[in-house]
C-alpha cells in the first residue's frame, strides 16, 4: 500500500511539473544524489507517506523547478550577472523570487505551494525571530521586501522589528527602483538591468574594479538587442501557460489524496570572491618582522564591539539541537567514507606510538604479568606500571574554520563534518584538538562602523567591522561534549565577512599558551580576507597585506605548524604549507593527508638526529 501511494504521489508531480515546465521531455527524478542534467529535475527521496508536514514543501520545490524551465533563461542570466559574489548571491535570489512571483499570479495551486515552501524558508533563517537588523542576510531581507512590494498575500503575515528596519533602509536607498522590479516582472532582461540598479544604489557589498564593470558594462550592453529577442518567445510561453491550469488542477486532487514525506537537500555551489590580481600577490611584509611591527602597521579602529564566545551561547540548546541533528543526517551519507579515512589516520598514528612503560612501580596500573608473583608469595607485593610519555602524544591541533559567507552551502556543511571527523579519531590517539571559527558580526561593518560614523569619519580608520570569533570546542573538552556545537556552523545567518590575520593571530595566541611540545595549527578557507567595511575607507589589499604579515611571522618565528586548506582558493600563494581542493567532498581526505604527512616528516626528522 505504501509503495503505491508513493508511486502514485511521484506521477502526479511528474505530470505537474511537464505540464508547467511545458516541456514533455523532462525526467524527474526523485533521488537526492542524483545527477542532475539539462532535462532533470531532482527531488528529494520519498521514503514515507504519512508524514504530512513536507507535502506542500516538495510540491514546492517541484513548481519553482518547473518555472525555471519556463521563464528563466540561463544565457541572459549569466550574461547579465554582476561583479562579486555577494552580489551574484542577491541576483540569484531576486531571479528566483521574479519566476515564484510569475508563476503565482498565473495559477492559483502553484501559488499555494510556492507560499509554503517560502514560508518554511523564513522559519528556517529564523527570519521572524531576527532580533536585529544584521541577524537577517540582504539577499533574503530584499526577497521579503520585494514579495511585499508584489502583494501583501505573496508574504507570511508575521513580521519583526528587524524586517520593519530593512524595509525602512530599502525605501530611503532603493524605493524608486524598487517599483521598476515590480513593472520588470515578466521580462527577465528588464528585470535583471533592475536588479543590477538595485545592487549599485545599495552599495551593500563588493567593491568594484572600475576597468572590469567597464568592460562588462560594454559587454552587456553588445549583447542586449540578443536578449530582447528571447522576451518575445518568452510571453508566448506565458500566454500557453493559461492553458495548462487545468491540467494541473486535476493533478492536484491526486495530490491533496496522496500523504508524503521528503528529505532536503539545497546544496548550492559558491563562487570564489577572490580575483587572483597579480598585485595583490607580492608579499608586503618581511619575514624578520616582529609581533609588534606587524600590528604597528594594522590598526583597529574599535575592539569595544568584538567579542570571542563559546558556541552554545549563541544559540539555545534545542536549535543547537536540532542543527546537530541535521549535521548527523548529512554525515550518514558519508559513513563509508568516514570510517575509511578516520582508521586510516587512527593506523597511521598509533602506529608511530612507541610504547613503552616503567615497571615494578608502587601506584599506576596493575601489571597483570606479574601477578603470578604474588599467587607464588603472597608476602610478595603488587607491582604497578605506568607508561612513559612520548613526544606523540604531546600534541595538540587548532582547526581554524573560516565561518564567512562564501562557505555557505556544502562547504561549511563539509567543514563541519571533516572537523568532527578529526576531533574523534585524534582524541583516540590521544591527541588534544580544538576546534575555532572565525567570521564577523554583521554585515557592512556593524557598530564599530556607527561609531566611526557617528566621530565623523576619521580617515584611515583601520579594520572596520565587529569580529566574532568562535570556539566551537576547546583541546581540554572531550568530543563528546561539544560534538553539538559544531551544529552551529549549519545556522543560516552566522556566516558573515572574514578577517583571516587577526582570526591567526588568536588562534595562534590560544596555541602558545599550551603546554603541549608540539603544536599544530591547520587553516580551512575559501577565499581571501574581506570585509567591505574595511576596504571601502582602507587601500584594497589592506587585509591581505595583514594576512601575509601574520603567516610570514608564524612560519618563520614562531615553534608552531602552519596548514593550510583552500576550498576552490589558491592558498598556496600565502602558505608555505597548503594544498588547494576545487571540491569540498576532498576536505577530509586532504586534511588526514596533510596531517599524516606532518607526523611523518617529523619522524624522519627525528630519525636524522638520532643518527
Amino acid at each position: 500500500m505504501k509503495e503505491d501511494l508513493i508511486t502514485e504521489f511521484k506521477k502526479a508531480i511528474t505530470s505537474t511539473v511537464k505540464a508547467i515546465a511545458n516541456n514533455k521531455d523532462i525526467e524527474v527524478v526523485f533521488d537526492d544524489n542524483a545527477f542532475k542534467s539539462e532535462n532533470t529535475i531532482v527531488l528529494p527521496k520519498i521514503d514515507n507517506e504519512n508524514d504530512l508536514e513536507f507535502l506542500s514543501s516538495i510540491r514546492g520545490n517541484a513548481d519553482n523547478q518547473a518555472l525555471m524551465y519556463r521563464f528563466h533563461d540561463k544565457e541572459t542570466f549569466e550574461l547579465m550577472s554582476p561583479s562579486g559574489h555577494k552580489n551574484k548571491e542577491i541576483y540569484e535570489v531576486l531571479e528566483n523570487t521574479r519566476i515564484q512571483i510569475l508563476g503565482s499570479k498565473i495559477m492559483r495551486g502553484v501559488k499555494s505551494n510556492l507560499f509554503s515552501l517560502y514560508e518554511k524558508k523564513c522559519n528556517e533563517n529564523q527570519m521572524f525571530e531576527a532580533n536585529e537588523q544584521s541577524d537577517i542576510d540582504i539577499q533574503n531581507a530584499l526577497d521579503f521586501y520585494l514579495r511585499k512590494l508584489a502583494g501583501k498575500n505573496f508574504i507570511p503575515n508575521s513580521q519583526n522589528k528587524a524586517i520593519s528596519m530593512w524595509h525602512q533602509w530599502f525605501e530611503k536607498k532603493i524605493g524608486d527602483s524598487s517599483k521598476k522590479l515590480i513593472d520588470s516582472i515578466d521580462n527577465q532582461v528588464e528585470f535583471a538591468k533592475a536588479v543590477n540598479q538595485v545592487i549599485e544604489e545599495l552599495n551593500y557589498y563588493d567593491q568594484k574594479d572600475e576597468k572590469s564593470e567597464s568592460n562588462n558594462e560594454d559587454e552587456k550592453n553588445n549583447n542586449i538587442d540578443q536578449l530582447e529577442n528571447n522576451e518575445t518567445n518568452e510571453m508566448e510561453n506565458q500566454s500557453s501557460f493559461d492553458q495548462d491550469e487545468s491540467a494541473e488542477s486535476e493533478q492536484e486532487v491526486s495530490l491533496e489524496e496522496t500523504e508524503v514525506s521528503f528529505d532536503k537537500d539545497d546544496d548550492q555551489d559558491l563562487s570564489d570572491s577572490d580575483d587572483g590580481n597579480s598585485e595583490n600577490t607580492t608579499p608586503q611584509y618581511k619575514n624578520n618582522l616582529s609581533y609588534e611591527e606587524i600590528f604597528n602597521d594594522y590598526q583597529k579602529y574599535s575592539e569595544e564591539f568584538d567579542e570571542i564566545i563559546t558556541a552554545n551561547i549563541l544559540c539555545e540548546d534545542e536549535e543547537l539541537n536540532r542543527l546537530r541533528n541535521y549535521l548527523d543526517q548529512q554525515l550518514k551519507s558519508f559513513q563509508t567514507i568516514i570510517s575509511r579515512l578516520a582508521n586510516r589516520l587512527q593506523r597511521k598514528l598509533l602506529a608511530k606510538q612507541n610504547r613503552s612503560w616503567n615497571f615494578d612501580l608502587e601506584e599506576g596500573l596493575l601489571d597483570t604479568s606479574r601477578l603470578t608473583r604474588v599467587i607464588m608469595d603472597p608476602m610478595y607485593s603488587l607491582s604497578f606500571k605506568k607508561e612513559k610519555d612520548t613526544d606523540f602524544k604531546d600534541t595538540v591541533v587548532s582547526l581554524l574554520i573560516d565561518n564567512s559567507g562564501s562557505m555557505r552551502g556544502r562547504p561549511i556543511t563539509v567543514a563541519a563534518m571533516s572537523a568532527d571527523i578529526l576531533a574523534r579519531t585524534l582524541e583516540r590517539c590521544g591527541v588534544k584538538v580544538e576546534i575555532l571559527g572565525f567570521t564577523t558580526k554583521a554585515w557592512k561593518g556593524g557598530k564599530s562602523r556607527e561609531h566611526w560614523m557617528q566621530n565623523n569619519k576619521p580617515p584611515a580608520p583601520g579594520r572596520l567591522n565587529d569580529l566574532r570569533h568562535i570556539i566551537y570546542k576547546a583541546a581540554d573538552e572531550p568530543w563528546r561534549r561539544a560534538k553539538k556545537n559544531l551544529g552551529l556552523m549549519m545556522r543560516e545567518g552566522l556566516l558573515k565577512e572574514n578577517i583571516d590575520g587577526e582570526a591567526l593571530l588568536w588562534a595562534h595566541k590560544r596555541l602558545q599558551s599550551r603546554y603541549e611540545a608540539r603544536k599544530i595549527l591547520m587553516v580551512i578557507s575559501d577565499g581571501a580576507p574581506v570585509d567591505d567595511s574595511t576596504l571601502s575607507v582602507n587601500s584594497g589589499n589592506y587585509l591581505e597585506k595583514h594576512l601575509r604579515g601574520v603567516i610570514n611571522w608564524i612560519e618563520s618565528r614562531s615553534n608552531i605548524q602552519l596548514l593550510a586548506v583552500g576550498i576552490g582558493h589558491d592558498v598556496t600563494r600565502y602558505y608555505k604549507r597548503a594544498v588547494t581542493i576545487v571540491d569540498a567532498e576532498q576536505l577530509a581526505d586532504v586534511m588526514t593527508e596533510q596531517l599524516v604527512d606532518l607526523f611523518e616528516e617529523d619522524e624522519k626528522k627525528k630519525r636524522r638526529t638520532m643518527n
